[in-house]
């Protein structure tokens, strides 16, 4: 992994300058699996499959605390603004937090995301198109 690319691309993540499928499509080609967003900390966290990882700060000044309770309809909102009218990752991640999210994980190879309550709370949302067929 070629952490100069992976903080490039977490600082594009925070400052909105790049679509979230290019974002995707940069990381997997340096080899991330798999990446953390941890509110509470502060910090991204990515993954590849050999056990390496990466950390670049999370920096979002004046974002709210984590909320105690998971709101997953908010979540699922602020979700699909992101993914059909372009929201930013800040606002993005102001509602987010707002809902109860503490952090999340951004699974790259298998097109989900998993959201991690404080309670323990978590709702998956997969990529667009991802979602596999119901048996």
């Amino acid at each position: 992994m070629n952490a100069d690319l992976i903080h490039r691309m977490a600082r594009a993540t925070l400052a909105g300058d790049l679509p979230f499928p290019d974002i995707v499509g940069h990381l997997l080609a340096q080899g991330v699996e798999y990446y953390r967003v941890d509110y509470a900390a502060g910090q991204m966290v990515f993954y590849n499959g050999a056990g390496s990882s990466i950390v670049a700060p999370l920096k979002l000044d004046g974002l709210p605390a984590v909320a105690a309770d998971f709101d997953a309809p908010a979540l699922q909102a602020a979700i699909l603004d992101s993914q059909h009218h372009g929201q930013k990752f800040r606002q993005f991640s102001e509602r987010a937090v707002r809902a109860g999210v503490q952090g999340y994980y951004a699974f790259l190879r298998g097109q989900r995301v998993v959201y991690l309550g404080r309670q323990g709370d978590q709702h998956t949302e997969w990529f667009p198109g991802a979602r596999p067929k119901a048996d």
